[in-house]
């Protein structure tokens, strides 16, 4: 009775999985590559910069003519208010730093709760210390991501949706007269969602490299700018 041939050896056996198992290697070791990983959010991050420049243009076409500043001037907002664009940064990048659903629901919350209170704003309901908030906004949301604090999310929504009310109401009272409210609150949510992708990707892309401290002393910069716009 002839019984199985077993590989002498120096005869090489071939490997079940075969090339499969050499796929499953080269993802491990590009997965593995923090150069990579930062150069993906780097272009991530300048791809995103060129949408911020081009949407202005392209959406002024989709808008009602005679209305198109509304759009721009909301768009405008985020982006030429430091502290506004900090805090979306931040709430994008405490994000993905916190991982999990946290990526996607915090960036979704915001500007919709945002719409909310600049609707406040543009009928001049008034809220106490928008400013202070807006400030404070940044600073809490600095240190939380310096402590890198992973806040169960139901603490972390409701702590975005109060900065959310702040920074809404005041894109609403500064609502220009001549604007069609609907188009400058269309403006400045698209904004305010691409300022969150952007702090995804610098988020996804700084959390494996050094520990992730190169997030967190981000989060350390956030707060002294958030401090910065308290005393001054």
């Amino acid at each position: 009775m002839i019984g199985p041939r077993r590989a002498g050896p120096g005869v090489a056996t071939r490997r079940p999985d075969g090339g499969a198992g050499r796929a499953s290697c080269s993802r491990s070791l590009w997965l593995g590559r923090p150069d990579r990983r930062i150069a993906a959010t780097t272009l991530l991050a300048a791809g995103t910069a060129v949408v911020l420049w081009l949407v202005p243009h392209i959406a002024e076409a989709h808008v009602v003519q005679g209305n198109s500043s509304g759009f721009r001037t909301g768009f405008a907002h985020p982006l030429t208010g430091p502290d506004h664009f900090l805090a979306m940064f931040a709430v994008g990048l405490w994000g993905a730093q916190m991982g999990g659903r946290q990526v996607w629901t915090l960036p979704v919350a915001f500007p919709l709760i945002m719409v909310g209170g600049g609707i406040l704003g543009i009928l001049g309901v008034p809220i106490p210390g928008v400013e202070t908030g807006i400030a404070l906004s940044v600073v809490a949301l600095g240190v939380a991501i310096a402590l890198a604090w992973h806040a169960p999310e139901w603490v972390a929504l409701l702590l975005i949706g109060i900065f959310a009310v702040f920074h809404g109401h005041a894109h609403g009272t500064e609502l220009p007269r001549a604007a069609d409210p609907a188009d400058y609150a269309i403006g400045f949510v698209v904004a305010t969602g691409m300022i969150h992708v952007v702090g995804i990707g610098v988020g996804l892309g700084l959390n494996r490299p050094l520990g992730g401290r190169l997030t967190r002393g981000l989060g350390a910069v956030i707060v002294l700018g958030g401090v910065y716009f308290l005393v001054t």
